[in-house]
Order: structure tokens, then C-alpha cells, then sequence
């Protein structure tokens, strides 16, 4: 299997203030180090694409994303897709790159979105995946504002359907400490709720099958004890293994 995964990155700038002077520092973080160091273990191929990477460096054609057999979408707002270098600063036409993901799902490929503060809507709404081309493909509705659930006491995750291939097998469901609310669309599948609200759901759109994690694969809604959950890595290769080209 050989997946694209795209986000889960950021740039940190601080200022630092010491009476009366004060200077700035920067760094640069990944969220996803431990998840696709599972997923190699397991034999995943992973091509990582970070999220300051994605306006220069993302394909220009379906062909290009032909090779995969999951994208992977995780904390990164529709903005990075739509407002590449060469459209923002040149004015240069180029191909709709959430166009050429719904191309991919549509010939087989599948899609699978991770939560976030910038997944699904996000804080502030400004993730804004539903006035996307994606909000027909994925298999939850958005809502139309900030989609934050923030449980800092712990949420845990319950199972709807716990024979589904993706959770097979696995017991004492980890906490949380929030999600991305959404409801789920007519004939699609969920797996695992929060609470009333769904936290893994799957579908299908045309040729390419879907699914969505409405929690995080990394802190800081992916708490310390999902992380150290014993299913952590086998739960996200049944999720692969479900939606796989």
C-alpha cells in the first residue's frame, strides 16, 4: 500500500519578552512522526507531503496521484490548496488540487481525512472544507461554523459497530480531548461514536471509497494514552486497508 499524507505541520513564532528588551524565536514542528513511523513498521510506503510544502510542491495532474492508494488529509486548511505560490503571487492558472483529489476518489482511489483545528471547518471555520469540491466526496456533513468540540476532562470513544474490520478485536476505547463535530451522511458507515456524534466513519463516492477520524492522530486531541493505546498502530492500517485503491 503507498499512501500520500498531507499536514500535520506548523511554524511556531515567539516573542520573547524580558523586561525590558525582548527578541523572537521560531521553530518548526511535525505532528505526525510516531504515526507514520507505525505505518512503516507495518510496511506502509509513505510519500509525506508537510503543509508549507503543499503550494509549491503538490501534483499538477491526476497521473501524478495515480500512483497512490490513499491520500491522507490531517490538520490542513483548504487555503493551502487553493492559494498555491504560482496562482497567489503570479496569477498563473493551474489545476484545482482539491479538484485532483476528488479525481483521484472518483477513479478508485481512497480518501481519508484526519481532524484538526484545521480540518474539516476548524477553528474559526477557517479549515472551510465544506465550500469545497471535498464536501460531495467525504461522507459527513460540516457544519457551517467553527466545528470544535474541546473536552479538556476526556472524551472517550465508544464502539457503533465493533465487528467492522477497522476495530475488530480491540476493547477499552481511548479518551480524547475533542473532535471536529459532524453528522454522518445517509449510506455511509459509522464505527466509532463520541458520545451521540461519530468519530470514525466511512463511505464510498463513485469509484473510490472515504473515511474520516473526527479526532486528532496526534496531540493534542490525540491524548497520551491514544497514542499508547495497543491498537494505535493497527487501528490506522484497518482504516487504510478499508479504503485502499
Amino acid at each position: 500500500m503507498k499512501i500520500l499524507f498531507i499536514g500535520e505541520s506548523w511554524h511556531i513564532h515567539m516573542i520573547h519578552s524580558k523586561g525590558y528588551d525582548s527578541f523572537t524565536s521560531s521553530k518548526y514542528e511535525e505532528g505526525s512522526t510516531f504515526l507514520l513511523s507505525c505505518l512503516r513498521e507495518k510496511g506502509v510506503e509513505v510519500d509525506y507531503m508537510p503543509a508549507h510544502t503543499v503550494q509549491v510542491a503538490f501534483p499538477q495532474t491526476a497521473e501524478a496521484l495515480a500512483k497512490y492508494d490513499v491520500i491522507v488529509i490531517s490538520d490542513i486548511g483548504a487555503n493551502t490548496f487553493l492559494l498555491q505560490n504560482d496562482t497567489f503571487y503570479n496569477m498563473k492558472v493551474i489545476p484545482n488540487a482539491l479538484g485532483l483529489i476528488k479525481e483521484f476518489v472518483v477513479n478508485g482511489g481512497g480518501l481519508l481525512m484526519i481532524g484538526g483545528y484545521l480540518s474539516f471547518m476548524g477553528i474559526e471555520a477557517k479549515a472551510n472544507y465544506k465550500n469545497t469540491l471535498l464536501a460531495e466526496v467525504l461522507p459527513v456533513e460540516m457544519l457551517d461554523g467553527d466545528d470544535r468540540v474541546e473536552a479538556p476532562e476526556g472524551v472517550f470513544a465508544s464502539a457503533v459497530n465493533a465487528e467492522h474490520a477497522s476495530v475488530k478485536g480491540f476493547g477499552e476505547w481511548p479518551m480524547f480531548l475533542g473532535y471536529n463535530k459532524v453528522s454522518a451522511k445517509e449510506n455511509t458507515e459509522t464505527v466509532l461514536n463520541i458520545g451521540e456524534d461519530p468519530l470514525l466513519v466511512f463511505g464510498q463516492f463513485e469509484k473510490g471509497k472515504t473515511g474520516c477520524f473526527m479526532s486528532d492522530c496526534s496531540p493534542h486531541w490525540g491524548s497520551k494514552e491514544f497514542l499508547a493505546w495497543p491498537h494505535y498502530a493497527d487501528m490506522w492500517i484497518n482504516i487504510l486497508k478499508q479504503i485502499a485503491r
